[in-house]
């Protein structure tokens, strides 16, 4: 007949095993997670360096193409047409929507296309308008645009999760943020 110490030193030998196993696990996942960590940072390293690389570009072939015009006698200042993807600017006085990328500039105009009464344009009001289908993807992705547009002054955030045009102000307003940070995501 087996002893109650010895039942109770087998379980106690197994599970050190078992806790072995699952330290060597993690040790391996963490390893795999510092690899794979690297390779994003060296991913995103290289996408900012290609904006970078190609805005400066597309900025003197702007200014080659624009030389004439400046030299027939108006002094006008050339922007590089920004890019899909980069970033929203922070808007300010006297900033227009041309220095948005084109999806962020539509669903701006979008929005201030409203009636000044309304209760705002929804995410998924602005993607159908889009000419998106109405699935949760494309809403989402829509809503997280109008946000950032929100976040950045183009537009306010309602607490509805609707969106309006800034205030007449001037001044940039940040999103509405609903207490306990709760943004009225999905």
């Amino acid at each position: 007949m087996t002893s109650v110490m010895g039942l109770l030193e087998e379980r106690e030998t197994a599970a050190r095993a078992r806790a072995e196993e699952l330290r060597d696990q993690a040790e391996r996942i963490l390893a795999e997670l510092a690899e794979a960590e690297a390779v994003l940072e060296r991913r995103v390293i290289a996408r900012t360096e290609v904006a970078e690389a190609l805005a400066p570009a597309s900025a003197a072939a702007e200014g080659a193409a624009a030389a004439p015009r400046r030299a027939g006698g108006s002094e006008s200042v050339e922007t590089a047409a920004p890019i899909a993807g980069s970033t929203v600017p922070r808007w300010h006085a006297g900033a227009s929507t041309q220095v948005l990328a084109a999806d962020y500039r539509r669903i701006v105009e979008l929005v201030e296309d409203q009636p000044v009464d309304d209760e705002g344009v929804s995410a998924k009001e602005l993607a159908v308008r889009l000419g998106l289908e109405a699935v949760p993807a494309k809403v989402e992705g829509v809503r997280s645009k109008a946000k950032r547009l929100a976040e950045r002054g183009w537009l306010q955030a309602l607490v509805t999760g609707r969106f309006m045009p800034r205030s007449s102000t001037g001044a940039a307003q940040p999103a509405v943020r609903r207490p306990g940070g709760l943004d009225g995501g999905s």
